[in-house]
């Protein structure tokens, strides 16, 4: 049998880039099916041939991660784009995002696109976020400004583009690898956001045992899959288990160890912010769903 990864999924076709670099559009056995196993971008599989051009899924390999929205496997880092300006950073969703890949262990990278407008905004940024242990790096998609850099980061993995519509991640897929012509869409003016033109996830070969996968864009993420007092750990600064009660949420209670660190000048306030607003906003829905 042959062995491949899955590079695009539409409409129950799987699409596997094998060992010698074709592209075979597969099927999957029945099997999978009826164990609720749904065959996923990322995965590692093993096909069997109906001809030159089209096959079987037979076998799905252990996943290593797994993301859901967008559903991908084996990833090993995600990019995360936003644009220094047009549109202007959304802090709260750039938050949320950062939560999400914590939650599935995943290594992240902030990469910040168009690079010459906003020099102010990009210390900014690296001054919150470098200090609590992100890579954030500076990009110029037009120009081709850090493409290098942002490659090299790419190397021997598998990484996912996230990141809200209209700040250019499709542009910096396609400058990374130029021979993959994707479809870009511009600004809207009227609603500050890019269409949406990657409307399934699909992953890119950059080089050999590189992969980069480009999702649709998104403007708002639900974090109701996490309970209040599990948000603590997808903090990553947040030295969780100090505080004097174990049930401390580093809201209003004495004693927390977390407050310090903040008043230490350890934890950026943006962060802190930023968790309280989003631990409250848990806590509503939570009472509002009871």
């Amino acid at each position: 049998m042959n062995q491949g990864v899955i590079v695009k999924g539409i409409a129950g076709f799987y699409y596997v880039r094998v060992e010698s670099g074709e592209i075979i559009e597969c099927s999957a056995r029945g099997k999978f099916r009826k164990s609720k196993l749904t065959p996923l971008v990322g995965d590692r599989v093993a096909i069997s041939m109906i001809d030159e051009t089209h096959g079987t899924i037979e076998e799905i390999k252990t996943r290593e991660s797994l993301l859901i929205r967008p559903n991908v496997a084996n990833v090993n880092q995600a990019i995360v784009v936003f644009a220094l300006k047009d549109p202007d950073i959304n802090y709260t969703l750039l938050n949320k995002i950062l939560i999400v890949i914590e939650h599935y262990g995943i290594d992240a990278t902030i990469c910040l696109n168009k690079s010459d407008l906003d020099d102010f905004e990009f210390e900014k940024v690296k001054k919150i976020y470098k200090t609590i242990g992100y890579d954030v790096l500076k990009v110029n998609a037009l120009t081709g400004e850090g493409i290098d850099a942002l490659r090299e980061k790419l190397k021997g993995k598998i990484s996912v583009f996230a990141g809200p519509s209209g700040v250019g991640k499709s542009t910096i897929s396609n400058n990374i690898q130029k021979d993959i012509i994707m479809e870009t869409g511009g600004l809207s003016k009227k609603i500050s956001r890019g269409k949406h033109t990657t409307r399934h996830a699909q992953l890119i070969e950059v080089s050999n045992d590189t992969y980069i996968v480009d999702t649709p864009g998104f403007s708002s993420i639900d974090l109701s899959f996490i309970k209040a007092d599990e948000l603590q750990y997808v903090f990553k600064e947040f030295k969780v288990g100090e505080c004097k009660f174990s049930s401390c949420l580093h809201h209003k209670e004495i004693g927390c160890k977390i407050k310090e660190d903040l008043e230490n000048g350890l934890i950026p306030q943006e962060r802190y912010t930023a968790y309280i607003n989003i631990l409250e906003e848990l806590q509503d829905n939570r009472r509002g769903n009871r």
